[in-house]
């Protein structure tokens, strides 16, 4: 498929006005992840959404893309899946929140524990801070100890104890929290001995996948280390998947590494959109889970739960990691292959369902930013800085469509340079 080098004039007079209608009730217009200003997002980017389908979405103005951003995470399977719909709908006519749990909990769990290689329970709350944040207070109720080992700049939530900026944080939130390298094993043994007899947990990602730097795979000695390390000091084990869960392997990610850790936070795309978080835990913890008081009024609604078993049993089903890595290896090798034609070496780095661009000599985001911005206005929706996502519907026939567009997107990018050097 062959498309125009000028891209489509695209609309913004919605996304414009809602902006402005915003600043005046939202603190900064918008706030969180979701900003999109002139600091965080090439210009092109809306802030708005009005629906999404499959792979696609539509913005406020009526301007569809291809999205590479699936919500951050959450659609594993795209946008109004109609078998997770189906399934919420079911459950919505017969209640939602209700005085209590709904059998769908049960079930959840059930299929949970049968999935995931470690799980022998689960419970549930509704974001990924839910789940990260129960995961420490269970292993500080479990050793009795208070501090807890995580990797420098690694993000696990956005309470007090991870979010990445200090703005009304306290030094005492954040006294009992140790860094260490990502992939370095003897960082991590120091990081423990330092804090000898006091570490209740070492939490980790299956990948290092900060945003703005390349993403890294995870050496498997640094994951047999800390492994091993966690068991030889009695601290637990956590493994945040709650970005890459079910996208990577429906058993876990470090399954196929042999590596099982004592809990596993989930939540993003557990139910395809609904919200919904998880923490998978050993038998070992069952006694310290069942202590601890964590609870919320929505944590126990049906829907999301019928969204998640549907999910997961046709993420199962399907081997939905399998598809996703099929287009994402098609996806990665077409654009690094266009970047070099058009003398703007980029790389995909991280899991092929989950990319994200990285361009040569590109400190300032410049042409990262100049990229994105292009192909938003052919309609495919990047990242400049963070990690993309795929999703099942990002079929391999809609990989070439998108390059073909991304292709054209290189050659305004380059004609630029060309015409600004």
């Amino acid at each position: 498929m062959t498309l125009a080098a000028d891209p489509p004039q695209r609309r913004s007079r919605h996304d414009r006005e809602l902006r402005g209608r915003a600043a005046k009730v939202i603190p900064g217009g918008m706030y969180g992840h979701m900003l999109a200003n002139e600091r965080t997002m090439p210009p092109s980017f809306p802030q708005f959404w009005a629906r999404g389908e499959g792979a696609h979405t539509w913005d406020a103005d009526d301007n569809r893309y291809v999205d590479f951003q699936c919500a951050f995470g959450p659609m594993l399977l795209g946008h109004r899946n109609p078998l997770v719909d189906a399934a919420a709908a079911r459950q919505a006519a017969l209640g939602d929140t209700l005085s209590g749990p709904s059998p769908r909990m049960v079930e959840l769990a059930e299929l949970l524990t049968s999935t995931i290689g470690h799980a022998d329970w689960a419970m549930f709350a509704k974001n990924g801070t839910d789940a990260t944040a129960t995961a420490v207070r269970i292993a500080r109720a479990a050793t009795g100890r208070p501090k807890l080992l995580k990797a420098a700049v690694a993000y696990h939530g956005a309470n007090d104890w991870f979010t990445p900026r200090s703005a009304g944080v306290t030094p005492q939130d954040r006294a009992n929290i140790v860094e260490f390298e990502y992939n370095d094993p003897a960082s991590l043994e120091a990081a423990a001995a330092a804090h000898d007899g006091d570490v209740a947990a070492i939490i980790v990602a299956p990948f290092r996948h900060d945003a703005f730097v390349a993403q890294e795979a995870v050496d498997p000695a640094f994951a047999r280390a800390a492994r091993a390390l966690a068991t030889r000091i009695g601290a637990v084990l956590v493994l945040d998947e709650v970005r890459s869960g079910f996208r990577l392997d429906v058993r876990g990610a470090w399954e196929g590494l042999g590596v099982r850790p004592d809990m596993t936070a989930f939540s993003k795309a557990l139910a395809n959109g609904y919200a919904i978080s998880a923490l998978v835990g050993a038998d070992a913890l069952r006694d310290a889970a069942s202590e601890v008081y964590v609870t919320g009024s929505f944590w126990y609604s049906a829907v999301p739960m019928a969204a998640a078993i549907a999910t997961v049993q046709h993420a199962i089903e399907i081997d939905a990691p399998a598809l996703m890595k099929e287009s994402g290896e098609r996806f990665k090798a077409g654009l690094e292959a266009q970047g070099h034609r058009y003398g703007l070496p980029v790389s995909l780095t991280g899991p092929v369902q989950m990319p994200l661009l990285i361009f040569s000599d590109d400190t300032a985001r410049t042409l990262a930013f100049a990229f994105t911005d292009a192909a938003a206005r052919r309609g495919v929706l990047l990242h400049p800085w963070h990690n993309m996502f795929l999703s099942t519907a990002h079929t391999v026939d809609l990989i070439d469509e998108v390059l073909a567009r991304t292709d054209a997107a290189f050659a305004e990018v380059a004609a630029a340079r060309r015409a600004g050097s």
